[in-house]
């Protein structure tokens, strides 16, 4: 539907990307990947006509609806509900019932539907921004970090809802499991070039590391015949008899173009300063209560836990609720009404808060407040942790009153990854990295040799990291010991129970009775979808062996190549026209396949919405 040609774009001496092509086709939910800086925005702005192209053109059908989430906040209504209902399409300005389960979807309680949109918090008044733009049925959806906003329940319902987004969607974000479990095709900016392709971000991932490995081993093997022909001309460009062979090599050497070697990227990694500790518990709570305002109902109320030294525990649950407090107390940023904290005399904590009231010093550079974490932080660890968190080369010499708060926040975490610490309380690290920087950040506090108290809505993160959850739900705190997964599976979040479900339970239907029926249809969901999967199962596994083949031929090329064997060269390049056909079956295959697993699904989804 929408068709880019040789688009190109600079800011002064840096280009973004050159002569890049692509195509966005109908029903395609396409993930947009490339490390911070690359331009991914700014091509959501060229689309949306926010800015002027160098050169290239941009081809969008007349009638084609392209809607953004906006950061600007503007309203005229004097509701929540009523200033949704204005994303309504005209044809259906009564459907209130479609704003409403939006805006309970991303949060939004009843109570909330009648307050005006001024006395929402910012984040709310991004979450109603995103709903107008859901419910406004646009052709192409363009989504710039819209999880940013979201608590871990809200982006559960978000998720449902995009993998069932019947037309066209471009997704930035940093959370790699939020975007391969909502798109249909992962497109990236590398190199000042673009590439799309259908599948995951690892997929891409691993067929762009593939296709420079083969550039680079073809670009030794030209740049070796380079220099014999090199050689060859100048040792016998003065003999008359063999004149017309030099001119032939001379030509030739003309003709192939010189393959330019690729510039390293180097990898992020981060990692923390792990101070050693004996001790087996570091810090406990007991019987904490916290209000704001020193008064009942307490934001926190009679709250116990014991944090020991190889502790990996994620704090989960809606905005609002008090995740953030409990870390500013674990801190000892707040101090509790009621309770008590005890904390080992020799703990070494590091505090990455949302708001955090570090004092950076507006005139030292980037690198300069990180090595003035620690003594022992050399030059070299402080570019590393800044080239890490994105302030790549001469980026590190900002000052930090030139940066901007996003910015700041960076500076302040490379800060804690530069200090030795026992103990790591970590309220929404990720959200001002890029996707490459968010792995390596998971990298860094699985590999941390003290215990990390992790506040987050990334789930890649809570089924990767913890081993203990403090779980904001129900309207109570709790500590359940156990993996996220297992909370998943053994008591599960208030608001992934369907609204009908609780309907049912209000009206004297049990939820032990609810529960059994549900449970009685997701066994025959997974008797029905267990084929399918392991069907998939299989051709993906048929798929990865072909591609292995198809990667080994290639590297047996290359060697026939440098040997001049033209008989193998033959040999291997009808053998990889035939594994290429078996492979574009296999992936025809393995769509129609996942089409009749996502068409089943659907159908048992929809039956445990007639509960």
């Amino acid at each position: 539907m929408i068709k880019a040609i040789d688009l190109s774009k600079s800011y002064g001496k840096q280009t973004l990307f050159e002569n890049i092509s692509f195509n966005i086709n109908k029903k395609e939910r396409v993930g947009l990947v490339g490390r911070n800086g690359q331009g991914k925005t700014t091509l959501f702005r060229l689309l949306l006509r926010q800015e002027e192209i160098d050169s290239g053109t941009i081809s969008i059908p007349k009638t084609y609806i392209i809607a953004h989430l906006d950061q600007h906040i503007y309203y005229t209504k004097d509701t929540v509900l009523n200033e949704g209902c204005l994303g309504l399409p005209s044809d259906q300005k009564y459907d209130h019932w479609r704003v409403e389960e939006t805006l309970m979807g991303l949060g939004f309680s009843e109570d909330e539907f009648h307050r005006p949109p001024s006395e929402l918090s910012g984040g709310y008044q991004i979450r109603l921004n995103l709903a107008k733009i859901l419910i406004s049925d646009p052709d192409l959806l363009l989504l710039d970090e819209p999880t940013n906003y979201l608590d871990v329940v809200s982006i559960r319902w978000f998720t449902k809802f995009l993998r069932t987004w019947q037309k066209e969607m471009i997704l930035i974000t940093h959370d790699r499991s939020f975007m391969d479990s909502v798109t249909t095709h992962t497109m990236v900016i590398h190199r000042q070039k673009i590439k799309k392709i259908s599948g995951n971000t690892e997929k891409l991932y691993n067929q762009i590391a593939q296709e420079e490995e083969v550039y680079e081993k073809t670009r030794l093997n030209d740049e070796k015949k380079r220099k014999e022909v090199e050689v060859f001309i100048r040792r016998f460009r003065a003999k008359a008899r063999l004149a017309g062979m030099v001119q032939s090599r001379i030509k030739a050497l003309n003709k192939n173009e010189k393959r330019d070697k690729l510039e390293r990227i180097p990898p992020l990694e981060l990692s923390f300063n792990a101070a050693p500790f004996a001790a087996r518990y570091m810090i406990s709570t007991d019987n904490v209560s916290f209000s704001y305002n020193n008064l009942p109902p307490y934001l926190i109320d009679d709250f116990s836990i014991a944090i020991k030294k190889d502790d990996r525990i994620g704090v989960i649950g809606k905005n609002g609720k008090g995740k953030s407090t409990l870390l500013k107390i674990l801190a000892q940023v707040l101090n509790p009404i009621k309770g008590e904290i005890k904390k080992h005399p020799n703990l070494k904590m590091g505090y990455f808060g949302q708001t955090n009231k570090i004092e950076l010093h507006p005139q030292k550079t980037v690198y300069e407040e990180i090595m003035a974490s620690d003594a022992k932080c050399t030059f070299q660890r402080a570019r590393s942790i800044s080239g890490s968190l994105m302030f790549e080369g001469d980026d590190s010499l900002k000052k930090i009153s030139v940066l901007s708060g996003g910015e700041k926040s960076r500076v302040l975490l490379g800060k804690i990854l530069a200090s030795p610490c026992h103990l790591l309380l970590l309220d929404e690290p990720s959200n001002h990295l890029d996707m490459e920087s968010c792995d390596s950040l998971m990298s860094a506090m699985d590999s941390f040799g003290g215990a990390v108290v992790l506040v987050t809505h990334n789930e890649m993160y809570l089924r990767t990291l913890v081993n203990r959850l403090i779980i904001f739900d129900r309207n109570k705190i709790s500590v359940y010991e156990g993996t996220y997964r297992d909370f998943l599976d053994n008591i599960g979040w208030e608001d992934d129970e369907d609204p009908k479900e609780r309907e049912k339970i209000k009206n004297n239907l049990s939820k032990k009775e609810v529960r059994k029926l549900k449970a009685n249809i997701l066994n025959e969901k997974t008797n029905v979808l267990t084929p399918f999967k392991n069907e998939i199962k299989k051709t993906e596994k048929l798929i990865e062996n072909l591609e292995k083949k198809l990667n080994g031929n290639n590297k047996k090329l290359i060697e026939a190549s440098e040997q001049g064997d033209g008989s193998t060269i033959s040999d291997l390049s009808k053998k990889n026209h035939q594994l290429e056909s078996e492979l574009e079956e296999l992936y025809e295959n393995l769509d129609k396949l996942i089409c009749s697993h996502e068409g089943k699904s659907k159908e048992f989804e929809e039956k445990l919405e007639e509960l």
